[in-house]
């Protein structure tokens, strides 16, 4: 701009130079001169003035820069210190649902809820000897065996919770209610009503037995769930549970029933090759703590449809019990194989102590393109590869079965019942399975005699459909 103003002048001057007349006097052009050159001199001031005031200018602006960042800067920190002061609660977490046989909330911060439930409807039947006092009873059945209603979940802190009760048959009876927490990836405390740690089998859930009923010696040594207080250390290959027992929710209000218990069931579970191989044991002392307090062991035949038992040991006076387990299982794609058995001592004051024992071995195979699971010390839920809706026709089994159950011992004659059992499952999808099994029972030293004989066969059939979610 300077360099503009002064062309500028420059210019003025010679213009002024070139318009004098030629006949002016020597004097009116000196005097010209002296006006041009304090002209010149003004016009060298004023250059000078504009170089300072665009120094100034340009000093200014680099001024305003500098403070137009500086305060961005800080209204920026303001911002965040305002969203770091909020309080935490005013944000609500995200929730997300999913969807495993039903749906599944959960939220970002540790809670979530699941509802869950199961239907079982059997229709069985036992065919027996006419002689059989109650025999009518023995005839087809059909019975909603669990219905199960309930909920459970997380939350946060590394809690968990379950509440469920089966509504089968017009009565309400509590079967899970605990309270569960995870105080490291592989240790869990329980506390409530839950499964003391008896057999494989009793630790499989009943959605996924071969059978519609699990082995005599389950139901007929009383297993059953108990409040108390448990752990469970779950390692890649070993298991080991135990706990401290009282007695099921639906006796604790009965003043006789004031029995405690130790539980407590150890499993190797390494892979063998391509398979899987269990390897089991669990042991169980349970004092009555009652001095009139009895005991009583007996079981059905093979089905659940029928409150008669043809094996019996009757009441008899004891202080409590101890009982000792094995299990063995290999599992290898379709195929499973499995074994167990348990030795039940009722403690008599005074008296001999019986020692009774039950058992069973069993095969199994998946005709289709499936996969028997394993989950945890216990069998898990079998899933289709190729379910029924999605083109294919779900999973198939096929189960042989030797089970057995003595209760003679001493001077305590309860029978002895043995099956050949052999099943067949049908699982569609994931939550749906019907079971189709057969048994063939040969009964000695019967509680419920034919007649005069103690000793006879008799054959159960049975179906049952189920869903879960």
């Amino acid at each position: 701009m300077s360099r503009l103003i002064r062309a500028s002048a420059l210019a003025l001057a010679v213009s002024s130079g070139w318009a004098l007349p030629a006949h002016a006097s020597a004097a009116s052009d000196a005097a010209i001169q002296q006006e041009l050159a304090a002209m010149r001199a003004q016009m060298a001031q004023m250059a000078q003035r504009i170089d300072t005031l665009e120094g100034q200018l340009v000093e200014a602006r680099t001024k305003a820069d500098t403070a137009t960042t500086a305060a961005s800067a800080a209204t920026a920190a303001a911002n965040s210190a305002v969203a770091a002061a909020a309080p935490t609660a005013s944000a609500k977490p995200a929730t997300e649902v999913t969807w495993d046989g039903a749906p599944k909330l959960a939220t970002s911060n540790g809670w979530s809820f699941k509802p869950r439930g199961r239907l079982q409807i059997d229709s069985a039947g036992v065919n027996a000897p006419d002689g059989i006092a109650g025999n009518k009873s023995l005839g087809i059945g059909t019975e909603f065996r669990r219905a199960y209603l309930g909920f459970d979940g997380a939350m946060p802190g590394g809690f968990g919770y379950r509440i469920e009760a089966d509504f089968a048959n017009s009565s309400v009876d509590l079967t899970d209610l605990y309270l569960t927490y995870k105080a490291s990836p592989k240790l869990t405390f329980t506390l409530g009503q839950h499964k003391p740690f008896q057999s494989m089998e009793d630790m499989t859930s009943d959605l996924f037995t071969s059978f519609m009923e699990r082995a005599a010696f389950n139901s007929g040594f009383g297993f059953e769930r108990r409040v108390g207080v448990s752990a469970t250390y779950s390692g890649k290959q070993v298991l080991i549970q135990g706990g401290v027992f009282t007695d099921n929710a639906a006796d604790l209000n009965v003043d006789s029933n004031n029995s405690y218990s130790l539980d407590g069931r150890i499993v190797f579970m390494p892979k063998l090759g391509k398979g899987q191989l269990h390897l089991g044991a669990s042991a169980h002392y349970r004092d009555f703590n009652d001095a009139s307090a009895t005991a009583r062991y007996r079981a059905r035949p093979f089905v659940h449809t029928t409150d008669l038992r043809l094996i019996d040991t009757k009441p008899f006076s004891a202080s409590g019990e101890r009982a000792f387990g094995a299990e063995f299982a290999y599992i290898n794609g379709r195929l499973h194989a499995t074994a167990e058995s348990q030795w039940m001592t009722a403690i008599r004051t005074g008296l001999t102590n019986p020692t009774f024992n039950g058992g069973y071995a069993e095969v199994g195979y998946l005709l289709t393109d499936d996969t028997t699971a394993y989950k945890g010390g216990a069998y898990d839920r079998i899933r289709p590869r190729h379910p029924v809706g999605k083109g294919g026709m779900g999973a198939v089994q096929v189960n042989l079965r030797y089970d057995w159950l003595d209760l003679n011992s001493g001077a305590i004659i309860g029978g002895r019942q043995q099956v050949a059992g052999i099943s067949a499952l049908w699982i569609p999808t994931d939550y749906i399975r019907f079971i189709l099994n057969y048994g063939h029972l040969w009964i000695d030293n019967a509680a419920v005699p034919a007649g005069n004989d103690q000793s006879y066969t008799a054959n159960a059939l049975g179906l049952r459909a189920q869903f879960d979610f």
